[in-house]
This record gives C-alpha cells, sequence and structure tokens, in this order.
C-alpha cells in the first residue's frame, strides 16, 4: 500500500490537503458506483496515511439496502486489520451517512469521520445528531461541491 506523505516534517501536506487527497480517492469510488448504475457514493478508510479499506453503493448490485459505501469500506479494512475496531483511522465519505452507517461508524470506533457534501434529507445531522461515537472528530465540507454536484446529476439523468 501507498504512503500519502512524506516522513520529513518539513514536506508534510497539512491536514487540508491529505483530506482533499483522500476524498478524491472516495470521489473515485463514487464514479465506480455511477457506471454501476448505484447511487454515486463512494468511502475510503485510511490508517497511518494509507487506504486500507474501500467502497462504493452496491445496494443494487447485492440488492441489500444495508450495502451503503460506507459499509463495504469499514467491512474491508476491518478485515484487513483483523479486528472489528477502527481506532485511529478515518473515514472519508462523499456523502454525509445515513443513521445506519453513523451507527456502524460509532460501533467500529472509527477516530475521525470526513465527509463531503451535506444530506439535509437523509443523513444522521436530522434524525440523530448524537449517533455517532462522543469522540470521533468529524471534518464536514471537504470537496462538497463536487460530491454534491455527483449526486445530483445522478438523480437528474433519473428522471
Amino acid at each position: 500500500m501507498t504512503h500519502y506523505y512524506s516522513s520529513s516534517p518539513q514536506e508534510a501536506p497539512s491536514q487540508e490537503e491529505l483530506d482533499i487527497q483522500f476524498m478524491k480517492h472516495a470521489l473515485a469510488e463514487a464514479k465506480l458506483a455511477g457506471e454501476r448504475d448505484e447511487v454515486p457514493i463512494g468511502a475510503v478508510v485510511v490508517c497511518d496515511g494509507r487506504i486500507i479499506g474501500r467502497g462504493h453503493n452496491l445496494t443494487e448490485t447485492l440488492t441489500d439496502v444495508t450495502a451503503h459505501a460506507e459499509m463495504q469500506a469499514i467491512t474491508a479494512a476491518a478485515q484487513l486489520l483483523g479486528g472489528k475496531y477502527l481506532t485511529n483511522c478515518t473515514l472519508y465519505v462523499t456523502l454525509e451517512p445515513c443513521v445506519m452507517c453513523a451507527g456502524a461508524i460509532a460501533w467500529a470506533q472509527v477516530s475521525r469521520l470526513v465527509y463531503g457534501a451535506s444530506d439535509d434529507k437523509k443523513g444522521y445531522l436530522h434524525y440523530a445528531p448524537q449517533s455517532l461515537h462522543p469522540k470521533t472528530i468529524i471534518t464536514k465540507g471537504i470537496l462538497a461541491q463536487e460530491c454534491s454536484a455527483l449526486v445530483k446529476d445522478f438523480f437528474k439523468k433519473k428522471r
């Protein structure tokens, strides 16, 4: 697996630069979902500067309402690590998680959640703002326009 940072503190990118870099990977996953005619949402789990889990929506492909991008990425990361907890990991997702995914993020003890676009209709903040683990650090709005445009364009084509 590739490291995305330099070992030299002088050359290390800022947290915002890293967030943008990893959100671009989540966007690439979202585009894969769109190519499969799935709602284009993507996610990656990062630990120690490397991606350890990837996922995109597969609800139609698997005929499984729980096959959200976050669930796929969490499962992949947990399998790689050999344990169910993702402490010291960051989950990057293109859209604000739903309540189900927020619960999974909490149970997995993900240390940090970074998401792109807000979801005012189905996002966890609308229904259960306290559903994440209390120690989870949240960063929102990273590449929000790009993340939102993917979903909006997908649904425009459906209508």
